[in-house]
C-alpha cells in the first residue's frame, strides 16, 4: 500500500511515530510523511528519501520554543492550506490507500478529506491529544469563547473525518465516547504509544559511573530522572516543590532534561532553592539522552493536577524500554496510574500530594531490588503492550477485515 502520514514533527531518529513508519516500510509500504519544516530554520519546502520513507517537509511559520500565542495560533490555521498545497506539487501522481495522522494538530480535517475524495484512502486518525479542552483545563483558553467554540468545530469535523481513531488508552476511548455521542463507536479502538524496543543489555558500574561523570552526577546517589517538556501540562510548580524538599536528601540525585516555555522560569527557581541534588539540563539528542537514561536508577512522569482529559504522556515507553521503574505524579482521571500498576512497574500519587510522592521515592531510593524488580516489570509489559508491531497491526488489521467482507 501507498501510506501518507501527516504530522507536525517528524525526524527519522527512534520515535513513536519514525518506529511506526518504519514498520510499514519493513513490511513492505511504501510510505511517505508530509510534516513541517519551521520558518526559523531558513529551508523551503523540499522532498528527500530518508532510510527509505519520502519525506515531504513543508515551510510553515513558527510553532516551538518562543513563540507568541499569536504566530502560535497563525501557523496551526496556516498548516492546513500549506500542506495541502504541498501535497499537490509534489505528491499529485501518487494514490495513497491509506492516510494516517496526529494529533496535535487537529487543523488537518481539510487535507484528510482531499486526499481521501482524491485517492478513496482509509483514513486513520492517531489521537494523542485531546484539545481544545486540554488548553481551557490549563487556562489557556477560556471556557465557551469564541476560539474555544471555533476549534471544538475543527475537532469535531477531524473525528467526523477520521474512518477509525485509535486511542493512548481505555480511559481515553471512553472520555471520547462520552463527550461526542455522534461518533460510531465501531471506529474507535485504543492504539497506545508503541515503539520498537532496543536489544536490552546490561550496563556494568564503571560505564554507569562514567556516564554520570560526564555530567557532573555522583555514582553513589540514587538518580532520578525526568526527561521531557517543561510547560503548563506538567504541573511544574510541584516539582519546583520536591526539588525544595530534596535539600534534606543528599542520597537522592534528581536530573530534570527538557525543553519548554517554562523553562527559565524553572531554570530561576532552581537557582533560588540551590538544592545540590538537582540539576537542570536542555534536552539531549536521542542516542545521548537513551545512554544517560542507561545510567538512571527511577523515571518520573508528572502532569497538571487540573485535567479533565486523560493524558498518557509517551516518555512511560522510554522508561520501561531501559528498564526503569516509574514514579509518577499526576491527575486523578488519566488512567496511568492503572497501567503502573497492572504492570507492577512503578508508584503513583496525585500531584500536589508531596507527603506520599516523597514517601514512594524513599521508598524507591532505599530498595535496590524493588527497583530492579518493578524495572524487569516495565519491560515485560512494554513488550506486551507497547510494541510497534502491536500497532501498526491495529491498523491494517482493518483492510484485512474489509479484503475479507469484500471476498464473502
Amino acid at each position: 500500500m501507498n501510506i501518507l502520514f501527516l504530522t507536525i514533527a517528524y525526524n527519522s531518529s527512534r520515535n513513536i511515530y519514525s518506529d511506526l513508519m518504519n514498520e510499514f516500510r519493513d513490511n513492505g509500504h511504501d510510505v511517505w510523511v508530509v510534516c513541517q519544516t519551521e520558518r526559523r530554520n531558513n529551508r523551503e519546502t523540499h522532498l528527500r528519501e530518508e532510510s527509505g520513507i519520502n519525506i515531504l517537509r513543508v515551510k510553515t511559520g513558527n510553532l516551538t520554543d518562543k513563540v507568541s500565542i499569536i504566530e502560535k495560533g497563525l501557523t496551526m490555521l496556516s498548516v492546513e492550506y500549506l500542506f495541502k498545497a504541498a501535497i499537490k506539487d509534489y505528491l499529485s501522481g501518487i494514490k495513497f490507500d491509506l492516510v494516517i495522522y496526529s494529533t496535535p494538530p487537529i487543523t488537518f480535517c481539510g487535507v484528510v478529506n482531499y486526499i481521501k475524495k482524491r485517492d478513496g484512502a482509509v483514513s486513520y486518525l492517531l489521537l494523542k491529544d485531546i484539545f481544545p479542552q486540554n488548553a481551557v483545563d490549563l487556562g489557556m483558553i477560556k471556557n465557551n469563547s469564541l476560539i474555544h467554540k471555533f476549534f471544538m468545530m475543527k475537532e469535531k469535523k477531524l473525528y467526523a473525518v477520521s474512518d477509525y481513531i485509535g486511542c493512548l488508552s481505555k480511559a481515553n476511548v471512553k472520555y471520547l465516547i462520552a463527550n461526542n455521542k455522534h461518533l460510531d463507536r465501531s471506529k474507535i479502538e485504543v492504539n497506545p504509544n508503541s515503539i520498537k524496543p532496543m536489544e536490552l543489555c546490561e550496563i556494568d558500574k564503571s560505564s554507569v559511573k562514567a556516564i554520570r561523570g560526564k555530567y557532573g552526577i555522583p555514582d553513589d546517589a540514587t538518580l532520578f530522572v525526568y526527561g521531557g517538556n517543561l510547560g503548563l501540562p506538567q504541573g511544574l510548580d510541584f516539582l519546583v516543590d520536591i526539588c525544595k524538599e530534596l535539600r534534606n536528601y543528599p542520597q537522592i540525585f534528581l536530573l530534570i532534561i527538557g525543553n519548554g516555555n517554562r523553562y527559565e522560569s524553572m531554570s530561576n527557581a532552581l537557582k533560588e532553592i540551590a538544592a545540590p541534588n538537582v540539576m537542570l539540563r536542555k534536552a539531549l539528542p536521542k542516542d545521548e539522552y537513551d545512554k544517560l537514561l542507561s545510567a538512571c536508577d527511577v523515571g518520573l512522569i508528572f502532569l497538571s493536577p487540573d485535567f479533565t482529559i486523560p493524558n498518557f504522556p509517551s516518555r512511560l515507553t522510554a522508561y520501561m524500554e531501559t528498564c526503569l521503574p516509574v514514579l509518577a505524579a499526576t491527575d486523578e482521571v488519566t488512567d496511568i496510574k492503572d497501567a503502573l500498576l497492572e504492570a507492577g512497574c512503578g508508584m503513583w500519587s496525585k500531584s500536589g500530594d508531596l507527603k506520599t510522592f516523597m514517601a514512594n521515592m524513599k521508598g524507591l531510593a532505599g530498595s535496590e531490588t524493588l527497583r530492579r524488580t518493578m524495572g524487569r516489570n516495565g519491560r515485560r509489559y512494554l513488550e506486551e503492550h507497547y510494541t510497534v508491531d502491536r500497532s501498526y497491526k491495529i491498523i491494517v488489521s482493518h483492510f484485512e477485515k474489509a479484503e475479507a467482507h469484500t471476498n464473502v
